[in-house]
């Protein structure tokens, strides 16, 4: 794959995962990413190995003058510094944006919080489930009556995060190649899980997106869900389009049954799932696989990342390798030359 960052330098100080997954996927990416470690050994799960994959490892006391010196000197040549620290400790440190503009005012200084730089929340603890919380984005997981459910690290420090801060230090390496004008990136997780909010919210106008969970257009309709089958594995549908739709009623042999010809009637979705839920208890997961997908049903089953591994699309597509005994997954999204052909 091409390395579309090949020359481009970034300094990451040690963090936990959200900053050091935004490393990793530069380095994936061919930026030369060099992490700057604590003296003292680490908790195994501040920086995971695979996060330290690839990058130039050095360790810096930034308490001490020699250590912030260090820093500084590598700053003057680099394009990015990465840092997850709670607001305010990187200026403590003299390390803060304003400390180094002036041995690179081209710098892009990308800052990873959950709160964000400011605001009453600012300097509190706080987690993926969390922030997804206060954002809105979690509100529409999980069943009506039931908790929500957060699928671990993957909402706000991953693509609240990680990812907003990744685009966010792209953005501004463009800008600093054009201009010679660095950026502070303030990425906060609450903020992108927020912004991610941005697609359901815009059915909101068309009343297709409920405060009450269960009653909104992606949230609650017998179409749209996953449902349990009769080896206890799970399969999803997401026949949300009509002609979709048609074709899982044609599969389920419910093309004439008039309680489902109704697509869009919200007061009926709760039944209909029921109904749903007791046919897909019928068959395995593997028999409705054999039914379902590769069909326009927008259909899938439901894997473990193991499992995952081994289905003949992930495989055709080399999306997982074995790894220090565990999986990784293969960068996103791939490149590869635009030819005249």
């Amino acid at each position: 794959m091409l390395k579309p960052l090949t020359g481009i330098t970034v300094i990451e100080i040690e963090g936990l995962g959200p900053a050091p997954f935004c490393g990793q996927f530069l380095q994936e990416l061919g930026a030369k990413v060099t992490l700057v470690k604590r003296p003292s050994k680490a908790p195994a799960m501040l920086v995971p190995p695979l996060f330290e994959r690839g990058k130039e490892a050095i360790t810096l006391d930034l308490k001490t003058d020699e250590g912030r010196t260090a820093v500084k000197t590598m700053i003057k040549n680099a394009d990015c510094l990465i840092e997850g620290m709670r607001p305010g400790v990187m200026e403590k440190l003299g390390l803060g944006p304003s400390d180094v503009v002036a041995d690179n005012p081209a710098l892009i200084y990308g800052r990873i919080t959950g709160w964000g730089q400011d605001g009453p929340l600012a300097s509190a603890a706080g987690h993926d489930i969390n922030y997804a919380a206060l954002s809105g984005a979690l509100w529409y997981s999980g069943q009506p009556g039931q908790p929500p459910l957060s699928s671990p690290s993957l909402l706000a420090d991953i693509g609240g995060g990680a990812l907003y801060l990744t685009i966010g230090i792209l953005s501004a390496l463009l800008h600093a190649r054009a201009t010679g004008e660095g950026q502070v990136i303030d990425a906060a997780m609450v903020d992108g899980s927020a912004h991610m909010m941005n697609l359901l919210l815009s059915l909101m106008p068309f009343g297709q997106l409920q405060e009450t969970r269960g009653q909104s257009l992606l949230d609650g309709p017998h179409w749209y869900n996953s449902y349990t089958c009769a080896d206890g594995e799970f399969i999803t549908i997401g026949a949300l389009e009509p002609q979709f739709y048609a074709l899982l009623l044609d599969k389920l042999g419910l093309t004439d049954d008039e309680d489902f010809k109704a697509q869009m009637k919200a007061k009926s979705w709760p039944d209909l799932t029921g109904r749903l839920d007791r046919i897909f208890k019928t068959k395995t997961q593997a028999e409705w696989c054999a039914l379902m997908e590769g069909t326009d049903i927008c259909f899938a089953p439901v894997l473990s990342p193991m499992k995952a591994a081994q289905h003949p699309h992930m495989i055709a597509r080399g999306v997982y390798t074995e790894e220090h005994g565990g999986l990784r997954a293969a960068t996103a999204p791939r490149f590869s030359p635009l030819e005249v052909k």
